[in-house]
């Protein structure tokens, strides 16, 4: 299991060598996540992508949630009240259910795909201000040696805290 680390870093140079120590430290640069303002030099770092900017996928799986419910309700409504004499069965309400989570997930992607990303907001400020913003996903194992490796080489990094409890998605958000 992993976590999302942050760090606030104040410029290019700085995060090109976090950089370069997580990969010494053996963080993948799969799991290492820079988002700047736009316009901000970029080069040599792995920038985010939607997925983590964007709160694509906090929206597909609240679009299931809801979108399978209202199926459910839906189905089951119809095998109470069927129509035109048919008679539903249970696969009738999985099926229902099952169409319910496809339409919420896509609807709601295509809304969260151009939200940015909720978890991100107190940071917003700071990343148009010129800082960049790191986000790492480590093992639950190395989070305190990473975290007191950075500390000790950049004193002026702002280390925020990992969320605890929420791990690190595996297709690459935290939402």
């Amino acid at each position: 299991m992993k976590r999302r680390l942050y760090f606030l870093l104040p410029d290019h140079d700085t995060t090109e060598q976090v950089v370069n120590e997580m990969l010494i430290a053996r963080i993948t640069e799969s799991n290492i996540h820079v988002l700047a303002k736009a316009g901000s030099d970029m080069k040599a770092l792995p920038e985010a992508n939607l997925l983590q900017s964007s709160d694509f996928i906090h929206s597909v799986e609240t679009g299931a949630a809801v979108g399978g419910v209202t199926g459910i309700l839906a189905g089951l409504a119809a095998m109470t009240f069927p129509p035109a004499g048919l008679v539903l069965g249970g696969g009738a309400v999985l099926g229902i259910a099952l169409a319910g989570a496809g339409v919420g997930s896509w609807g709601s992607a295509m809304i969260g795909i151009s939200a940015p990303n909720s978890r991100l907001k107190s940071f917003e400020k700071a990343v148009e201000d010129g800082q960049y913003l790191m986000m790492v996903d480590v093992p639950v194992k190395k989070v305190e040696e990473i975290t007191n490796s950075v500390q000790e080489h950049h004193p002026e990094v702002d280390i925020h805290a990992c969320d605890s409890d929420i791990p690190a998605h595996p297709l690459g958000g935290v939402y």
